[in-house]
Parts: C-alpha cells; sequence; structure tokens
C-alpha cells in the first residue's frame, strides 16, 4: 500500500511518468470490463453496485457502513497529509457509494405513483368543522402512512446520495489543486552548473549499484544452478528474439506479395497496411523475450530490472515513431496516406518522428531509473533538461515543417488541392504553430526552473502529435476498407459514411487527449456518470436512454403513420368518392396528426415532464410570435387550404400575375408549376388573403376565345362560316354549346373577328387554340381569304416596340 501511494504521489508531480501513466490508463480500460480496482472497504465491505431498485419490500443499505465511511473521508480531508493515492482509494468508494444510492432513490417508484393516485382519489381532507365518512379518513390515514414509509428510502438515499456526491467533488477540488501546485512549483534550474556535479553523482551512484548488483548476483550461491535449470527457457527465449529481429522482415517480404493479391487491386492498400502492423510487432515482441530471458538469469539487481523492463516500452515507442513517421510522411509520392504537406518535405519528416520516439524513449527510461524519491531535485531537473531541450527543438522544426503557408511555393500548394484538402491543410497550419509555441516555451519555462510546466507542455505535445498521426492512418484504412467492400474505385470521391467514421474516431480519441494533457481518468469518469445520469428538467431527469427511446417510439410512430398514408392513398381513399384534392388532403391531415401524437405518446412514455417549462415557454412564446409569425400565418393558412379546399393539387389557378398547375400543399407554402416548367413556391397567406382564380376547381369546362384579322374586301359572312365550321369540328367542344363567332371591331388595316366557344377541358386551350389556327390559315388558303397587310405605320410602329433601349434600328438588326 505504501509503494502504491508512492506511485501514484511521484507520477501526480512527474509530467512525464503522467503522461506514461495516461497510457496505461487508457489500456487499463480498455482491456479491463469495468471491474473495481478496489475490492475492499475501510470496514471490509463493498456495496453491491446496482443501477435500479426495483422491489416492492422496503429496500435496504448498509447506512451504518456508509456513514462510518463518510467521517473517515472528512477527517482525511481535513488532513493536509493525506496521500494523493489515499484520496483516489476514497473516492473509487465513493462513487460505488454513489452509483448504490442513486439506485435506491427510485425505489418502489411504482407503488408511490399508486398511493398518490389513491390518495387523489379520496380527495383532499374536508375543512375542520365538516363531516367525512370514517371509513374514508381511516382508508386516507392508511395510504398516507403506507406513502410515507415507502419513501422513506428514498429520502434517506437522496440525503446520502447529495453527501457523497459533496465528498467526491471536494476530493476533486483537493487532487487538482495539489496537481497544479505541482506544475507550478520552482525547481532548481538545470542551467544552473552548481547542480550539474548532483546529477553526475545520481548517474555514477546508479551505474556503480547495477554493476554492484550483477556482481553481487553472480558470486552467490547457487546462481549458477539457477541459470542451468532456467537455461532451455533462456535460450528459447533468445532464439525467438533473435529470429523476430533478423528474420521477421525478410520473411514478411517474401510473403507480402503473395497476400497482396488476395481481393484484387482494391484490397492492395488494407494488405499493406496490416503487414505493416508487424514493423512493430516483431520488434516489440522481440524485445520483451529478450526481457525475459535477462531476468531469468538472476543476474539483474533492482537497478537492472528496472532498465531490462524498460527495454521493451523503449522499443515500442522507437517502431512506433519509425512506423508513424513512414505513415505520415510515405516515400511514395503516389501514396494515399500522409499529410497534406509538399513531398519534398516527407524525408525530413520521417527523420524528425524518428528524432522524436529515440528521445521520447530514452526520457521514459530516465522517468523510470532517476526518480524524484530516490534521487534529489537538482539531479532530476538536469538529468531531465537535456530531453526537454532537445524534443522541444524538434517540435519547432515539425512546426515549420508541418506549417503550410510559410512560403510561396506552399501557397501554390494550396491552392493546387481541393476545397476539403484544403481545410485539413489550414487545421494543420494551426497545430503546426502550436507545435512551435510548445517547442519554443517548454525548455524554456524548465531553463528557468518551471521544470514539471515545461515537461507538462513539451511531452504531451509530442503524444499529441503520435495521437494525430495515428488519427489519419486509421482514417485512411477506414477509407480503403469502405471502398474495398463498396467496390468503389480507388480514386473515387470520399463517401459520407467513412467521413462518419472518422468524425466517430475523433470524438472517441477526445478522452484519451484529455488523459495526455494531464486530466485524471477519475475525471472522465465522472464525466461519463454525470452524461449517463442526465439533466433535470422540471420534475423528471432526462438521460441518454430516454431519448434513445424517446428516438425508438418516434420513429416507430413515424413509420406506422407513412405506412398508413400509404395505405389510404393506393388502397383506401381510391374506392371513395371524394376527388383527387381531398385524397391528398386527407393523407396530409392525416401525417400531421400521425406526427404530432408520435411526438406526444414518446414524451409521455419517457416520462418527460414538460409541466417546468410552461412559464419559460410563456415568456418565450411573445418574443416567438413576432418572430415567427409569417411562418405561424402560412402554417395556419395551410391548414385551411387541407380543410376548405379551395385550390387543390392538379388545379390551374391565376395568383398574383402567375399561371400555373397545383403540384403539392404544404403547411407553409404551396408549389405551382408553370407552363414553362418552373416551379414558384407561393406562401399559403397569400392563395387566403389574396384574389385567386382556379380555372380548374369545381369543373374543367371552359371558354376559348380565339382572335382573328382578315383583310378589307373579304366576305364576312364566308369568314364568320369557316371560323363556325372549324369550331364546330373541334373535338373538345361541347355539343350542347354551339361556337360563336364574334365581329368584334373594324379598324383601318383590318376586320376584326372573334371564335369563341366552351371547351370540355379547358387545361388543352393553348393545344386547341394552336389548331384552331392551323385550320384557319388551311380553310383561309381554300377560299382565298386574305389576311391583312400590315401598312407602313404598322410596320414602324411594331419596329419601335421591338428596339431595345438605347439602340437604334441601324445597330439593332439581327
Amino acid at each position: 500500500m505504501k509503494l502504491l501511494s508512492a506511485f501514484l504521489q511521484f507520477t501526480s508531480a512527474n509530467p512525464v511518468a503522467r503522461s506514461f501513466r495516461a497510457l496505461a490508463l487508457v489500456m487499463l480500460l480498455f482491456g479491463l470490463n469495468g471491474a473495481p480496482l478496489i475490492a475492499q472497504t475501510f470496514d471490509g465491505q463493498m456495496p453491491a453496485l446496482s443501477s435500479t431498485v426495483a422491489t416492492t419490500d422496503l429496500p435496504t443499505f448498509d447506512l451504518t457502513n456508509f456513514n462510518k465511511l463518510a467521517v473517515r473521508t472528512e477527517g482525511l480531508l481535513s488532513d493536509s497529509a493525506t496521500s494523493e493515492g489515499g484520496l483516489e482509494l476514497v473516492r473509487g468508494q465513493l462513487v460505488d457509494w454513489r452509483a448504490t444510492l442513486f439506485g435506491t432513490q427510485t425505489a418502489n417508484a411504482t407503488r408511490i405513483e399508486t398511493l398518490r393516485a389513491q390518495i387523489a382519489a379520496l380527495g383532499s381532507a374536508p375543512p375542520d368543522g365538516a363531516a367525512e365518512a370514517p371509513e374514508i379518513v381511516a382508508r386516507r390515514l392508511a395510504l398516507i402512512d403506507q406513502l410515507t414509509r415507502l419513501q422513506a428510502p428514498g429520502l434517506a438515499a437522496e440525503e446520502a446520495y447529495r453527501r457523497t456526491d459533496g465528498l467526491i467533488k471536494e476530493i476533486d477540488r483537493i487532487l487538482r489543486e495539489r496537481q497544479t501546485e505541482a506544475l507550478l512549483r520552482l525547481w532548481p534550474s538545470p542551467v544552473n552548473p552548481s547542480y550539474w556535479p548532483d546529477a553526475a553523482s545520481a548517474v555514477t551512484q546508479f551505474t556503480l549499484s547495477l554493476v554492484t548488483d550483477v556482481r553481487n548476483n553472480l558470486v552467490r550461491t547457487g546462481v549458477f544452478l539457477r541459470i542451468g535449470d532456467n537455461l532451455p527457457l533462456i535460450l528459447a527465449y533468445i532464439i525467438a528474439a533473435a529470429v523476430l529481429w533478423l528474420r521477421g522482415n525478410r520473411i514478411m517480404a517474401k510473403v507480402s506479395p503473395r497476400m497482396m493479391l488476395l481481393g484484387g487491386p482494391r484490397a492492395q492498400h488494407l494488405w499493406e497496411f496490416f503487414l505493416s502492423l508487424t514493423q512493430i510487432a516483431f520488434p516489440s515482441i522481440g524485445a520483451y523475450l529478450l526481457s525475459l530471458a535477462v531476468l531469468k538469469t538472476g543476474l539483474m539487481g533492482l537497478n537492472g530490472t528496472i532498465i531490462v523492463m524498460g527495454l521493451p516500452i523503449f522499443v515500442a515507442i522507437m517502431t512506433l515513431s519509425i512506423w508513424l513517421g513512414n505513415r505520415m510522411f510515405p516515400s511514395d509520392p503516389e501514396s494515399f496516406e500522409g499529410l497534406n504537406v509538399p513531398y519534398e518535405r516527407h524525408a525530413a519528416g520521417r527523420v524528425y518522428s524518428r528524432l522524436l520516439g529515440l528521445v521520447f524513449g530514452l526520457e521514459h527510461l530516465r522517468a523510470a531509473i532517476f526518480t524524484p524519491i530516490i534521487y534529489n531535485d537538482a539531479s532530476v531537473s538536469v538529468l531531465m533538461f537535456p530531453s526537454l531541450a532537445v524534443i522541444g527543438l524538434l517540435l519547432v522544426r515539425m512546426g515549420v515543417l508541418l506549417r503550410p503557408i510559410s512560403k510561396k511555393t506552399d501557397e501554390l500548394f494550396i491552392k493546387s488541392t481541393t476545397e476539403g484538402q484544403n481545410s485539413r491543410v489550414r487545421l494543420l497550419a494551426i497545430f503546426a504553430r502550436s507545435l512551435i509555441v510548445i517547442g519554443f516555451f517548454g525548455p524554456v519555462l524548465a531553463a528557468v526552473g518551471y521544470v514539471a510546466a515545461g515537461a507538462a507542455l513539451v511531452y504531451p505535445a509530442v503524444l499529441t502529435l503520435g495521437l494525430v498521426g495515428t488519427l489519419l492512418v486509421v482514417q485512411n484504412v477506414v477509407s480503403a476498407l469502405y471502398a474495398f467492400l463498396m467496390r468503389k474505385p480507388e480514386d473515387a470521391p470520399e463517401s459520407l459514411l467513412p467521413v462518419l467514421m472518422g468524425f466517430g474516431l475523433t470524438l472517441i480519441s477526445l478522452p484519451i487527449l484529455a488523459l495526455i494533457w494531464g486530466a485524471r481518468a477519475a475525471d472522465i469518469q465522472e464525466l461519463w456518470m454525470r452524461f449517463l445520469e442526465g439533466v433535470p428538467l422540471g420534475d423528471t431527469r432526462i438521460s441518454p436512454t430516454d431519448f434513445v427511446s424517446f428516438a425508438v417510439l418516434f420513429g416507430a410512430g413515424y413509420l406506422g403513420t407513412r405506412l398508413l398514408q400509404g395505405a389510404l392513398r393506393s388502397s383506401i381513399l381510391p374506392k371513395t368518392s371524394l376527388d383527387q384534392g381531398g385524397r391528398n388532403a386527407v393523407v396530409a391531415g392525416v401525417g400531421y396528426l400521425g406526427i404530432f401524437f408520435a411526438a406526444l405518446i414518446a414524451i409521455n412514455a419517457v416520462g418527460i415532464d414538460l409541466s417546468g417549462l410552461a412559464i419559460v415557454a410563456g415568456a418565450l412564446s411573445v418574443g416567438i410570435g413576432f418572430g415567427l409569425q409569417n411562418i405561424v400565418s402560412n402554417f395556419v393558412s395551410g391548414i385551411i387550404l387541407l380543410i376548405e379546399r379551395p385550390v387543390s393539387e392538379g388545379d390551374w389557378i391565376e395568383v398574383g400575375g402567375v399561371h400555373g398547375t397545383v403540384r403539392s400543399i404544404s403547411v407553409r407554402s404551396t408549389r405551382i408549376e408553370t407552363f414553362d416548367r418552373a416551379d414558384v413556391i407561393v406562401p399559403n397567406s397569400d392563395l387566403v388573403s389574396g384574389q385567386v382564380t382556379n380555372w380548374t376547381r369545381f369543373s374543367a369546362i371552359g371558354r376559348l376565345i380565339v382572335p382573328i384579322a382578315v383583310a378589307h374586301g373579304n366576305d364576312p359572312e364566308l369568314v364568320r362560316q369557316i371560323l363556325y365550321d372549324i369550331g364546330k369540328q373541334q373535338p373538345l367542344s361541347r355539343q350542347d354549346a354551339e361556337p360563336f363567332v364574334n365581329f368584334s371591331s373594324l379598324t383601318v388595316e383590318s376586320m376584326n373577328f372573334e371564335l369563341r366557344m366552351v371547351l370540355r377541358d379547358v387545361n388543352e386551350s393553348v393545344k386547341v387554340k394552336s389548331d384552331i389556327y392551323f385550320q384557319i390559315v388551311k380553310r383561309f388558303a381554300e377560299n382565298d381569304v386574305s389576311l391583312p397587310a400590315l401598312g407602313v405605320h404598322a410596320l414602324v410602329r411594331a419596329a419601335q416596340i421591338e428596339l431595345i433601349p438605347g439602340t437604334t434600328p441601324a445597330n439593332n438588326q439581327g
């Protein structure tokens, strides 16, 4: 327990160790299935983890043990000497209790609601002096007594929950304050030469201790016998490590071409990615096996064990940095992976990535060996500063390399990218500037003595760079996998699903990013628990499960509404006497009512109480009414159109000078298709409050007037007879309404007639008018009826009408 507390205290004060602890916690969260790390409380008991307690019996919890834990926790909080490890231990137990208490608060909720309904059914107690049946009084008192007993555990649990939550918040506050103090602590300046001998002495002391341990183990009795017993296992470890190191890449180089042929060209990128992972796995596994072989000899002491156990992590960091460097800055200019930087910088990017991995891995070994628990602050500060300075310099160089607008050539590079790539380039530019700032100020802070603060900037920046590179690689692999499964060509544009998956990966990486930058795992767990608990809304609490339930119920109601609309449209309404407009109105009304009731049922089923929003909604309704009055007016007008049906889908109407056919009527607007096949969106309020001419609402019968002019000298009776016959022969002309030829006017140029006729379908008036003119030309030619010739004045007047303003007849020709 003391060792655990010392380790937690060291990692809280050491930024680089905290970074590695963050990675360890991430691996622990994914490796363990939520199992508690501590299985024992101060009293030797662990509260049962449960989110709900649903029983009709009176639920109980061990309030005595909880009070003991709470009192002891309050004592620890008042003691400034309590370690961070002890506070974290107590906090974990309080979190378990809080989960139990949160579930107990809702115990017997169904029974309590039933009792309240029974009491409400009996009515309130009569005023003083009023008579009431004795059995009613007795029954009411009995129900109130039952209600009080059932509410007691929930009220006690709620009070204990509030107390637990307050204690947890107090622990978090203390831990954050201590973390801040550790970051702002002033260490001995590593650039002060007076502290350098302490660092040299620490290195010498460690080296002598390492050599002494190995020498003492060699002369220890029975050591060679132990080595002999473990010799087969040691040799097996060494041989396996040698095969992985020396022959692993060669074996994969022979196997890779054959495996890349599987699946065709689309699977080539996927195979190349999965096979490249062996560049990390083989050396890391080999280093781990070699460390096991060395430990099996029993020659290593405590210091030697630290180095040997740190060797696999160093190799893993180094190989991972090489792999990420090759992925972010590929040597192949045609590779689909890589950052959006000019290809000329890729070679430098790979070098910087490898150097960062090398220095970061060495710093990991240094942090494991030279801890502030064993060595003084001056030695640790001096030994830490070289890695801080080198990593800071590499971050600056990496930032300059990633910055895409530092030169004119880079500006041309940005112009050559697509819009989506351009946005990524600009995000990359912001990230690059951040690396430059951190790489400069981190070592400066460490040089003046704020070593922990400088390390808290530099080391997380390296891990963030690795996380960004990993996300980029994974997103590219997801896109390639999607293209392979969907059988899309390599040059196809990026689809929506891979983009959404990449966005989801980015969201998942946010907790890891928070851990890298110093957040505690308990803080993230606290946020997640708050998210699961939901937020209070009125007398209810809305949680993510409520949102899921609401979405499922509303989706089911919406789907049922659509199915009902389809059945009405295709099967039921066609068998009624309603016209098409009435059918459309019924279908639309059913849709609006179905959506409304689906939302209402989903809200009631989830248990959302909207009464608490009544006051807020009332206050906002005035402002919303003024701001949305046009929308509300159009909505009400749309309902009126569906009920009264002055216009229906398929009607030929004229509104605001627009002629066309009504294609759809929604709650806000109506879509009219003109005879030019253009869609005009008309607000519903214009159709209700304005003047609308509906040519086909109640009947398609309409009158057609065809004007015609003939020259002087023609027989008017002959013209009348020809026009009458043409009108009579039209198929769409009503037989019960004789065509009428009207001699409308007599001018100097012509005699003007009108052929008036009634059509059975006025929607065909344009076609009928065209056919009549064809017949007129033909019949006039057969009977020598001449059309009027345009006079000089008419020609001049027509020419003036056709002139474009600002032109003359000379330049308006053609």
